[in-house]
């Protein structure tokens, strides 16, 4: 057989594999009912900056320092832990956004 036919052969056999990883795609992804919105919600999360430690440290620090060292100590605590630095900081968002709350409410 020339080299040339086995080439062809070759790309036959790619389109062929193409083909099928796109059914298969096509196959799983007809029971997902909106593909596009994960990716987006994904991409959200991927977007989302890193909050430093210190900045928390800080916003906390000011509401313990207007009298809501209580409050502090119980945001903390509902994150699982007993001080800040054990804190998993992807929770370092929503303990900002709670701290905002504080004495708004």
């Amino acid at each position: 057989m020339s080299k040339i036919k086995l080439l062809l052969e070759v790309v036959n056999d790619m389109r062929s594999l193409a083909d099928s990883i796109q059914a298969v795609c096509d196959a799983m992804t007809e029971g997902d009912p909106a593909p596009s919105a994960k990716a987006a919600t994904e991409q959200e999360l991927v977007k989302e900056p890193d909050i430093p430690l210190e900045k928390v440290r800080m916003v906390l620090a000011e509401k313990s320092q207007l009298g809501f060292t209580a409050e502090v100590r119980g945001l903390i605590q509902k994150y699982g832990a007993d001080k800040l630095s054990a804190v998993d900081k992807t929770y370092y968002a929503d303990i900002l956004k709670d701290a905002e709350e504080l004495g708004n409410g």
